[in-house]
């Protein structure tokens, strides 16, 4: 048997971009001393020559000639008759070095030298992936769909290494087919059974993060600093940014001119509305901002029990709570602050329009209401109970909250 078989295995690893030079050249070197100290007990006096770029390997047995009668390590010494053998002017004191061919070694220990050496690069491929996405985690990475599955996604990178996309770590917008290109974060990095598992996120705000460092120079210069992202994937995103520099104008760096920046985010996040904020240390001017788009006319702040009462015309309520109380919930998570959102009411104000309760009784029961001439609270609170039962198909339970919340209204 020749080397043939032995080069291929280290051959086929010598390109991998996840294994540095001399770490491959250190691991087939401790192969090789492994496989001389088996046969010969040692492998003090042995050289190993390894060619990473043809894929080649020597072995060579350095030994001392010493006087055929004072021969007694045959692994250091050669006596002066076998020297000869290699070449008649070897004298006695001189070293002699002959190459160790592979097959020598036998058809077994060869066998378990390539199933060895191909096992330490394995590892080695391993430990240099995991090593290399638990220094990316938080970061942007691209890579290609590969296949598709019920609960997840199987994307490769441009090094052919495995990494999954989750469902749960999806836009629910998402919509990939095999082959298209794939931006996420880097989310999670696990060895499970020794195995490098590598988890992607598109739903993290690290990933809103990271967007808006490649598309605003400012962010990724420094120049102005993200505070807080909070997000629903998809749906809606409060982004809060600063500026140490008084000369920029944070908010309108980040969303460029006429949009222009943030447009390419808003793209990437299938159609997230995005509301970039100035942040401030004055919780109320921040609060006030956070719950943008609504006019706030005044706030009630607890420090103790971060909480904040937020008083508003009656025609701006909705515009704060904002579509499936989306607005006020990410203020909240903004801020840190659980906010409670009122109607001011003025003291010429007579009556509220029923549409302006629509964050609080829903708009078929509305419908039901002004069906039976109903199109304010008053006129609502102006007719029995029973009456109201009788003339319209709502059910009791669904009158009785009615006129509760209608009744609350007034009372405040």
């Amino acid at each position: 048997m020749d080397n043939v078989n032995l080069i291929d295995t280290f051959a086929e690893f010598k390109d991998l971009k996840n294994i540095d030079r001399a770490t491959m050249m250190s691991v087939l070197e401790d192969v090789f001393r492994n496989l001389l100290q088996k046969k010969y007990e040692s492998d003090e006096n042995f050289d190993i020559i390894i060619n990473i770029d043809k894929g080649d390997f020597e072995i060579w047995h350095y030994r001392t000639v010493v006087a055929d009668e004072e021969f007694s390590d045959p692994n250091k010494e050669i006596p002066l008759s076998e020297a000869k053998k290699i070449d008649q002017d070897y004298e006695v004191g001189e070293e002699v070095s002959d190459e160790v061919k592979l097959i020598d070694f036998g058809r077994r220990a060869i066998l378990n030298l390539r199933q060895n050496l191909a096992s330490r690069i394995l590892e080695l491929e391993k430990d240099g992936i995991y090593t290399k996405y638990k220094d990316k985690i938080g970061e942007i990475v691209t890579g290609e769909v590969y296949q598709i599955w019920k609960k997840e996604i199987l994307v490769l990178d441009d090094e052919g290494n495995e990494l999954i996309l989750p469902k749960t770590e999806q836009i629910p917008s998402d919509y990939f087919r095999k082959g298209d290109s794939i931006r996420a974060v880097v989310y999670k990095v696990e060895l499970r059974n020794n195995t490098p598992f590598i988890v992607l996120s598109r739903t993290q705000p690290a990933f809103l993060e990271r967007l808006f460092e490649l598309e605003v120079p400012e962010i990724f210069d420094g120049l102005i600093t993200i505070k807080k992202i909070v997000r629903v994937p998809g749906q809606r995103a409060k982004v809060a940014v600063e500026s140490y520099d008084e000369r920029i104008d944070p908010v309108g760096a980040c969303v460029g001119m006429k949009g222009s920046r943030i447009h390419g985010i808003v793209r990437e996040l299938r159609n997230e509305n995005i509301d970039v904020i100035n942040f401030t240390n004055n919780i109320t001017l921040y609060i006030q901002r956070a719950l943008n788009p609504a006019k706030i006319t005044s706030i009630k702040i607890n420090e103790a029990s971060k909480t904040a009462e937020v008083y508003l015309k009656p025609e701006e309520v909705s515009l704060a709570i904002g579509k499936g109380g989306l607005n006020i919930k990410l203020a909240s998570q903004l801020t840190g602050y659980e906010i409670d959102v009122y109607r001011e009411m003025q003291a010429d104000d007579e009556d509220v329009n029923l549409d302006e309760f629509a964050d609080e009784i829903e708009d078929w029961v509305i419908d039901q209401l002004k069906a039976i001439g109903c199109d304010t609270a008053k006129n609502v609170l102006n007719i029995s109970r029973a009456d109201l039962i009788k003339r319209t198909d709502l059910e009791e339970e669904t009158i009785d909250e009615v006129l509760k919340i209608l009744k609350s209204e007034f009372e405040s």
